[in-house]
Order: structure tokens, then C-alpha cells, then sequence
């Protein structure tokens, strides 16, 4: 095959570190605007980007060229960078270390891009504490809640 194509839709979550509400909603067109621009460059465009003040989900599609480890390296220290130089509230501002990432299928591509839209309504309901969990099991992904949290 003389050519190689690829689409992977990733549902990507990630927190700010220890949770902490540097993402208010005054900053959040600006930061997810500077953050699909970073993923454009490294092929992964982002189809959504949303969240709360403590946490982003994205969907994106994932380049066949770069490995998502590099790209979520690449946009948090870009944009934990950028976002530092938006205010003296900001210059504590960092990511928790990890992230979550899980496959959606191109028929649920819809229903995610809802669910990222509608974060803060979701969040009346349950911390990101539990949803991330909810992912987690929902995804069968072992983990050790000791370790989870930064």
C-alpha cells in the first residue's frame, strides 16, 4: 500500500495540578483556542475543546506522524507557558502530570462533542474526581487510586 491513512478520534482528559480553578471561564476561549493550534501543528486537530476551571476534555484526531505523548507534552508546556503570561493569577499555573486518553468511535464522535459542551452542567452532578473514575472503569483501565491524584 503505497499510502497510510489513519483516523483515530481520542478522547483526551487531563487536570490542572491539584485541581486548582486557574481555568475560568474568561481565559477558556483564549487557552482553547491557543491549544488547537498546537495540536494542528503536531496533526491532531481538534474537533472540541471544553471543560471547567479545574480540567479539559478534547477530542481530537490523532496524527499518524507524532505519538500522543509528544503531543500532550508539547501543549501542556506551550500552553503552561502561554497562560502564564495572561496575569499575575496565572504564574502558579501547571498541569497535573498525567492524563487520560480513550478511543471513540467516528459513531460517537457526535455524542462526545455534546458531552464536552455540556461540562458544566455535568459537573452540577458529580466532582471530576468521579467522572474520571467513571471513565476509568467505564474503559476497563486498572488503576491504583493512590496514584491517580497528583
Amino acid at each position: 500500500m503505497p499510502q497510510s491513512l489513519s483516523k483515530m478520534l481520542i478522547h483526551f482528559v487531563t487536570s490542572t495540578k491539584k485541581r486548582q480553578h486557574f481555568l475560568v471561564q474568561s481565559i477558556q476561549p483564549q487557552l482553547y483556542a491557543y491549544i488547537a493550534t498546537i495540536l494542528k501543528t503536531y496533526e491532531s486537530p481538534a474537533l472540541k475543546i471544553g471543560g471547567t476551571d479545574d480540567h479539559i476534555h478534547i477530542l481530537l484526531i490523532l496524527s499518524k506522524n507524532y505519538p500522543l505523548a509528544k503531543i500532550t507534552e508539547e501543549f501542556k508546556k506551550s500552553s503552561s507557558k502561554w497562560l502564564k503570561t495572561k496575569g499575575a493569577e496565572f504564574k502558579d499555573f501547571s498541569w497535573q502530570n498525567g492524563y487520560g486518553s480513550f478511543s471513540v468511535s467516528q459513531s460517537h464522535a457526535a455524542d462526545v462533542i455534546h458531552y464536552i459542551e455540556t461540562q458544566e452542567e455535568h459537573h452540577r452532578k458529580l466532582t471530576f474526581q468521579e467522572e474520571y473514575k467513571e471513565f476509568l472503569l467505564k474503559y476497563q483501565i486498572p488503576f491504583d487510586e493512590n496514584y491517580v491524584w497528583d
